[in-house]
């Protein structure tokens, strides 16, 4: 018995020991906890329970060239309730005024609105969504709503503000006006000119703390932002609204007339290089087309006939032929190897000039006129070629940029039949903007120029930077060379292959193009058309490119029937200076009492942090901006312009202060 008795002492102190031996594990612990560990430790449980979330700053405008809004800024508030804040008295008094309000203002019942309320009160919801997507206006009227007008704490009001992006022309330019977006993991995505320029337009982020609550929602703390975000800088481009929307609506109704895949026009002015237009349509699956890609910029393709006109000043510049040199064009069919090069007209032109081939655009002819002054040096052709600048992308702003592509003798690519394909141009590839930025160079006696798609970055009223005419090349050939393909393309419109776009009112000069968009035996044959050129031909002012892929053949393909007249279209258009019927009417940008409006806003908010300015004769929304980031709580009365402060100017104001504006 007594042997038994030890054994359960001993097992007691054993268990004892044990529980001792814990008790000093927990001690220590909580001691590491306490005073090693605490500040991590409590900082992860801050983090778990309040976070900082970023804040999107309000991009800069983005305008054409003559001040109209391209892409603006608009704000939009959600509206939600913390129905656990609002006190019982304040709940009862205020509950059925509420929800009359809401009912009138958003079209809902009050019985639906009251509900909800009620519903979201007995669940203890603190993060209710009233409404979406509201505009200013809306938004301070439901701000004075009965509860909601108590504010955050007593009446449990929750605004959260975003920011979206407009397009006050709608669909036209779209594309080109584009759109920078950043993913959950931070990376962009940049699109034409809101991508190109977005460090410009993006602004600072602000900082705001939240904290959180039920089923993983985050509940901002207060109404004022940790760090306030600063709106980025306005961006004037080169894009001239009415010349786009010409050029847009030309396009369009080509290619549903010719119910084409999809095409491209640009208009660039000829001096400065300033992109003027560039229109990129593509078809649905319902025949409907918008702007799907750019095709300018990004598309690079087989040029065809268009780049007959590289060809000739090569030709030219290495004086292997003059104008007048003769080449038989046979019966229209000539072989090399084991291919055929064939012209469009049955039995070809006979013995012509090479400034008659040009007119006619005969692919004979400029397969000889290559082969046969080439074929023993074909790395002197592509060489001066290459010496043009035409293996170079034109390093363009615009993400995307399509690769030109040239065969050089020696590469795998390279066959015998190479040398004569490239002068009519197959086996080459350049994006419309790049065949474009040639013909502008020959219309410039020779001066290569950067497509420029920006003219200045503004801070309010100020020039921030500006950007001016960039030369690539000053000579992709001599000017004598550009004289004399400059009168081949004139009589290319005057009784060449574009005689049927001739106008009375000035002269154009340029280049057709029909090229096959595919090869094989067994594919049906689709077709690339397309019009290169200038206008006027003297002292030209503007250069343009159409291109339109995969028309229907039974309603045409060749790139004077198809791509031509939308040209002679858009030429006569801006040349004649004829008003639209349908032209888009932007919004009028700023007159000088709303320009004076923001100045003022400005230099009140540059100045004032923490004394209280003279607000009288300010505008509302700008009133409301100013004094909220100044930490202010403002109740408005009435509606217009500020007559009455119940805080006088130069008064010490404190966070959370009420101010009381009376508009008139």
């Amino acid at each position: 018995m007594a042997v038994k008795e030890k054994n359960i002492l001993n097992r007691l102190y054993f268990v004892a020991g044990c529980m001792f031996l814990f008790a000093i594990a927990v001690g220590i612990k909580l001691v590491n906890i306490q005073f090693v560990d605490g500040d991590e430790y409590r900082k992860k449980g801050q983090e778990r329970v309040f976070k900082t979330f970023d804040i999107p700053a309000n991009r800069g405008n983005l305008y054409d060239s003559k001040g109209n809004l391209l892409a603006t800024s608009v704000p939009k508030y959600d509206i939600r309730f913390d129905a656990v804040t609002v006190s019982d008295k304040n709940f009862r008094d205020n509950i059925k005024g509420l929800c009359v309000a809401l009912s009138k203002e958003l079209g809902k019942s009050a019985t639906y609105y009251d509900r909800m309320i009620r519903r979201a009160r007995a669940n203890k919801n603190r993060y209710l969504l009233i409404c979406k997507n509201l505009g200013y206006a809306q938004y301070m009227r439901v701000k004075d709503f009965p509860m909601f007008r108590l504010g955050a704490n007593k009446g449990g009001f929750i605004v959260e503000q975003r920011t979206v992006r407009e397009h006050p022309i709608g669909k036209i330019a779209e594309r080109t006006v584009g759109y920078e977006r950043k993913d959950a993991q931070g990376y962009y995505t940049r699109v034409g000119l809101e991508g190109a320029f977005g460090t410009f337009l993006r602004g600072k982020e602000g900082k705001r703390k939240k904290q959180k609550i039920a089923k993983n929602q985050w509940k901002p703390i207060g109404d004022a932002n940790e760090v306030e975000p600063e709106d980025g800088y306005d961006v004037v481009s080169t894009i001239d609204v009415n010349i786009q929307d010409i050029t847009h609506h030309a396009l369009l109704a080509q290619l549903e007339r010719f119910e084409a895949e999809h095409g491209t026009a640009v208009v660039m002015e000829t001096k400065t290089g300033e992109v003027k237009a560039i229109a990129n349509l593509g078809r649905t699956t319902n025949g409907k087309y918008y702007e799907k890609l750019n095709y300018a910029v990004g598309e690079s393709h087989e040029p065809g006939s268009t780049f007959k006109l590289m060809t000739m000043v090569a030709a030219l510049e290495d004086r292997v032929i003059d104008s007048s040199y003769v080449v038989d064009t046979e019966d229209g069919r000539v072989t090399f190897y084991d291919r055929t090069v064939k012209d469009s007209r049955w039995g070809g032109y006979g013995v012509i000039s090479a400034a008659k081939a040009f007119e006619v655009s005969s692919n004979t002819a400029f397969a000889k006129i290559i082969n046969d002054n080439y074929k023993n040096n074909p790395k002197r052709f592509v060489d001066r070629l290459i010496n043009m600048g035409l293996a170079e992308r034109l390093g363009l702003p615009i993400k995307g940029e399509g690769v030109p592509k040239l065969p050089y003798p020696g590469d795998s690519d390279w066959y015998g039949t190479t040398l004569p394909w490239m002068a009519h141009g197959y086996g080459v590839s350049l994006t419309p903007l790049q065949t474009l930025a040639f013909y502008n160079a020959i219309a410039n006696d020779g001066q290569m120029v950067k497509p420029r798609f920006i003219k200045e970055v503004r801070v309010w009223d100020k020039t921030e930077e500006r950007y001016g005419k960039e030369i690539l090349n000053p000579a992709v050939c001599s000017k004598e060379t550009a004289r004399i393909v400059q009168d081949m393309m004139k009589n290319v419109v005057k009784r060449g292959t574009a005689d049927n776009i001739q106008t009375s009112a000035f002269q154009i000069a340029g280049k057709t193009g029909t090229c096959w968009g595919n090869y094989g035996k067994d594919k049906e044959r689709e077709y690339i058309s397309s019009f290169a050129g200038y206008f006027p031909a003297e002292n030209p002012k503007y250069s343009m490119i159409v291109v339109i892929h995969k028309p229907n053949k039974e309603k045409g393909y060749y790139g004077s029937v198809v791509a031509a007249p939308v040209f002679k279209q858009i030429a006569l258009k801006i040349y004649n200076d004829i008003p639209v019927e349908v032209t888009v009417q932007p919004e009028v940008v700023e007159g000088s009492t709303v320009k004076n409006s923001y100045q003022d806003y400005y230099r009140k908010a540059q100045k004032y942090k923490t004394i209280m300015p003279n607000v009288q004769g300010m505008p509302a929304m700008d009133v409301i901006s100013l004094l909220e980031n100044m930490g202010l709580q403002v109740e408005i009365k009435g509606a217009g312009k500020v007559i009455k402060q119940s805080i006088q100017p130069g008064t010490k104001v404190k966070v959370n202060q009420t101010i009381v504006l009376e508009l008139s």
